[in-house]
């Protein structure tokens, strides 16, 4: 199935540059004219890929962020955040509730806050090349 409308940004992976993807998402999406509560949980989930590709995709160093959105008739939203950053060596491992390269100030539950908001999360990863974590939620008309 083809999409019926995308949108493509990208932007730096400074730490203010999260609450800008994660509006600009947000914008788009409100064409489908979800509830206030859907449109919560998807900028919730990307505020967590958004992070995740900054804070950890990056670590010391800046790259860009790059973001793809996807609505199709049926009201499926497709969000792709990607980085070409580190990468993760093992997703299975990086995926577990609590588990967190980021020290102590991180909680270790990007994923599982995704996952929780969305109706599927994919994530796929090269060490060296980077990650693209994968967003799809569907959105119900409203009654």
């Amino acid at each position: 199935m083809r999409p019926i409308n995308q949108a493509q940004i990208s932007f730096s992976s400074h730490s203010v540059n999260e609450g800008f993807g994660r509006a600009a998402v947000a914008a788009f999406l409100a064409q489908l004219d979800p509830t206030v509560a859907d449109l919560s949980d998807m900028r919730t989930a990307v505020s967590e890929a958004v992070t995740n590709a900054i804070v950890h995709g990056y670590r010391e160093q800046m790259g860009t962020v790059y973001i793809t959105v996807k609505i199709f008739e049926d009201g499926k939203a497709v969000v792709r955040v990607r980085d070409k950053g580190c990468g993760i060596p093992d997703v299975k491992q990086a995926m577990e509730p609590l588990f967190t390269t980021g020290g102590e100030e991180r909680a270790g539950l990007g994923f599982a806050v995704m996952q929780s908001f969305c109706d599927s999360v994919r994530v796929s990863s090269t060490p060296g090349r980077g990650t693209s974590v994968t967003l799809v939620k569907r959105f119900e008309p409203k009654a």
